[in-house]
């Protein structure tokens, strides 16, 4: 076996910190899973598309403007794919992609964010301490 394949193998083995359920692992990309590939392509499409779309939809919400050109950005609006549409963003945890119980301000699983907030991970994050 080459010396190469061997540093090369290195780059695919993705070594966690310790966080519960999951150790070390292989992975192909920097994506937990199929299902986060997904969400990380809504999210990109969402903002390649978001000043058109905004543009857009004011057009179509506009009472000023004639129903031709209301309905002209109705059409408009339905050649934009599916993926575009923001509402079809799910927050999902950036290291387990488990889609539920997200704290949003860290884009983490509650599971997680309490694990790196116990071992002081996480800055600006404290112990509740009272009396």
């Amino acid at each position: 076996m080459n010396l190469n394949n061997i540093c090369n193998l290195g780059k695919f083995i993705w070594k966690s910190q310790a966080v519960p359920g999951y150790g070390f692992q292989q992975v192909r990309n920097k994506w937990a899973n199929w299902l986060m590939i997904r969400d990380v392509k809504r999210r990109r499409m969402s903002a390649e598309n978001f000043l058109e779309r905004t543009r857009i939809n004011a057009m179509r919400r506009n009472d000023v403007l004639p129903i031709e050109i209301r309905e002209l950005a109705d059409k408009e609006i339905n050649k934009f794919e599916m993926n575009a549409i923001p509402l079809r963003i799910n927050n999902r945890c950036v290291i387990t992609s488990r889609p539920r119980g997200i704290v949003k301000e860290w884009r983490m699983s509650r599971i997680v964010w309490r694990h790196l907030a116990d071992y002081n991970k996480l800055s600006g994050v404290q112990r509740a301490m009272w009396g």
